[in-house]
């Protein structure tokens, strides 16, 4: 695992277990973007589809019925940082590292091919999905 940088100006979002939190969370990470002075950023296509894997990957695997997600965005002025929390227990594994029958994890190796960095952190409940985009 990478180790975690502070990041300044940081933004966030809770997202309800729903299938259009998906389009809201990139919506408020090209917001935020935008709010950064990142709007024309060569990464931000790359960055929001991150967001939409890891965004779909908490709601698919990491939040139990009732709950939710929340977005984390910061930026530091040479890092923008993407951390998607959840509450649902595992660790997710890209596709390279999980077994040929695993149905999942493809989405992180898109993840791993895009980002800077990418990691999770265990938390007592659940867990913390991250990636890293350096300008």
């Amino acid at each position: 695992m990478n180790d975690v940088t502070e990041l300044l100006y940081p933004r966030e979002q809770f997202y309800a277990r729903e299938r259009r939190s998906v389009p809201a969370a990139r919506r408020f990470a090209a917001q935020s973007l935008r709010c950064w002075g990142l709007a024309d950023w060569a990464r931000a296509d790359d960055m929001s589809l991150c967001v939409s894997e890891l965004a779909t990957n908490a709601l698919l695997h990491g939040v139990p019925p009732g709950r939710g997600f929340l977005l984390r965005l910061r930026y530091d002025g040479d890092v923008v940082r993407v951390e998607v929390h959840d509450s649902g227990p595992g660790v997710p594994v890209a596709a390279e590292q999980a077994d040929d029958a695993d149905e999942g994890g493809r989405g992180l190796v898109l993840v791993a091919a895009l980002a800077d960095k990418w990691g999770v952190v265990e938390r007592a409940l659940g867990k913390v999905v991250w990636a890293e985009f350096g300008r």
